[in-house]
C-alpha cells in the first residue's frame, strides 16, 4: 500500500509539472539567467542556507532517527517543481518558471553532493549517483514539462482551459496521498512525536524567511523565492525515501506536504495582500 501511495505521489507531481508546462514558454526559461544577482541569491538560499538550517536544527535538538533522516532528505531535495506558475497571481510567472527549471538542472549535481557532505551527520543515508538523479528528474520533471509545453504550442486554447484544472486535481491527489500515508502509518507519526513535527514546521518557516530576505527587491520575486525555499523536489525525496528501509522517511515527507501547506498558505495570502497594496496609486515603494 505504501508503494502504491508513493507511486501516486509521483504521478500527482508529474501532473502538476505537466500543467506548469502548459502555462509556460521557452522564453520564460531565460528570465533568471539574465539576472545574475537574483540567480546567485536564489541558489544560495535554496541550495546552501536551507540545508545548513536543517543541519543546525538536527544538531541543536534531540530528534528521533526517522525525523533526522527525513529532514536530511527534504533539506537536500532542493528544487521548486510544485510552484504554481502564477503563484496566486503574484508576478507574471517568468521568474517562477525559470527558477523551477534552473534549480532542477542543478539538483542533478547538488543533491548527491549534499548527501555526501551531510550524510555522516545523519547516520547512514543512501548514496545517490548523479546519473540516477538525472534519470529520475528526466522522467518526473523534464518529460512532463516538455509535453506540457508542446501541448501549449500546438493547442494553446486547450492548454489554457485544462492547465489550471489539471493542477488543482493533481494537488488534491497529492494531499490525499499524504493524508493516506499518515493514516496508514499513524504509529510512525506517534514515534516522531510533536517535537519532530514542530521541527519540520520550524524548517519550513526558516526556509520561507530565508527566501523572503534574499528574494528582493521586487516583491513578487521575494515571494516566489520564499515559497521555492520551502518547497522541496518530491520526486527526489521519494526516490531517497524508497531506498531507505521502512516507511518512516515516506511518512515524514507526507507530514512535510501537509505542514508546508498549513504554513505557506497564510504566507501567500499575506504576500498577495502586500503586493496588491504596493500596486495601489499613492502606496509607498
Amino acid at each position: 500500500m505504501t508503494a502504491t501511495l508513493l507511486l501516486l505521489l509521483k504521478l500527482s507531481v508529474g501532473g502538476i509539472i505537466l500543467a506548469i508546462g502548459m502555462d509556460s514558454t521557452p522564453r520564460d526559461m531565460a528570465y533568471l539567467w539574465r539576472r545574475p544577482g537574483l540567480l546567485l541569491r536564489s541558489l544560495l538560499a535554496m541550495y546552501v542556507l536551507v540545508p545548513l538550517a536543517a543541519l543546525i536544527l538536527v544538531k541543536a535538538l534531540t530528534l528521533p532517527p526517522g525525523v533526522e533522516i527525513g529532514l536530511l532528505v527534504l533539506a537536500v531535495s532542493a528544487g521548486a517543481p510544485l510552484l504554481p506558475r502564477k503563484l496566486l497571481h503574484i508576478g507574471d510567472g517568468a521568474y517562477i518558471f525559470s527558477l523551477v527549471v534552473t534549480s532542477t538542472l542543478l539538483a542533478i549535481i547538488l543533491v548527491p553532493a549534499w548527501l555526501a557532505v551531510l550524510g555522516p551527520q545523519f547516520g547512514n543515508p543512501p548514496n545517490l549517483e548523479s546519473s540516477r538523479v538525472a534519470w529520475v528528474l528526466a522522467k518526473s520533471f523534464f518529460l512532463p514539462l516538455a509535453v506540457g509545453m508542446l501541448i501549449r504550442w500546438f493547442f494553446p486554447t486547450f492548454a489554457q482551459q485544462v492547465g489550471d484544472r489539471l493542477m488543482a486535481i493533481a494537488g488534491l491527489v497529492l494531499t490525499a496521498c499524504a493524508l493516506a500515508l499518515l493514516i496508514l502509518h499513524w504509529d510512525v507519526l506517534l514515534d516522531a512525536k510533536w517535537s519532530g513535527v514542530l521541527t519540520l514546521a520550524a524548517l519550513i518557516a526558516i526556509a520561507l524567511a530565508i527566501g523572503h530576505l534574499l528574494g528582493g527587491p521586487a516583491e513578487e520575486d521575494r515571494t516566489a523565492l520564499a515559497i521555492a525555499c520551502s518547497t522541496r523536489h518530491l520526486g527526489i525525496a521519494v526516490l531517497v525515501a524508497a531506498s531507505l528501509p521502512g516507511p518512516r522517511t515516506a511518512v515524514i515527507i507526507a507530514v512535510y506536504i501537509l505542514t508546508s501547506a498549513v504554513i505557506s498558505i497564510p504566507y501567500l495570502r499575506w504576500r498577495r495582500a502586500a503586493v496588491s497594496h504596493s500596486d495601489q496609486p499613492g502606496a509607498l515603494p
